[in-house]
């Protein structure tokens, strides 16, 4: 009887402690989740704040002010400002190839190469 009453002292001990890990656990997530929950709140407000200021930004009012400002002095475009392909100087003569690629006579001195591990067939 005696052990039957430590046998369950024990296992109320271990009951007591799986409940209070889980509990502990749980306030770590709810702390988590609420940690997000603020992070995106913050965001939400600088996307809604980034939103506004491109909203001021890209009003019609002031982007025809500064075109006014900073545009006044532009031309139109003349015929004469643009060219033809006969105005351009002459190509400059092409590179001479190397006598032969360092990689290519690698290859070939290693003599023919053969892959896989069918024999090469004959050609008839």
């Amino acid at each position: 009887m005696r052990l039957l009453n430590i046998l369950v002292i024990a296992a109320l001990i271990i009951a007591a402690s799986v409940v209070y890990k889980i509990k502990f656990d749980s306030t770590l997530q709810a702390e988590r989740v609420d940690k997000l929950r603020g992070e995106l709140r913050h965001e939400r407000n600088a996307i809604a704040s980034l939103r506004a200021e491109w909203a001021k930004l890209d009003t019609p009012s002031r982007v025809q002010e500064l075109t006014e400002r900073f545009l006044t002095n532009l031309q139109p475009a003349k015929a004469t400002q643009f060219g033809n392909f006969n105005d351009l100087p002459p190509r400059p003569p092409a590179l001479p190839k190397p006598a032969k690629d360092a990689v290519g006579a690698m290859i070939e001195r290693s003599g023919p190469l053969t892959t896989g591990s069918l024999p090469a067939r004959k050609r008839r």
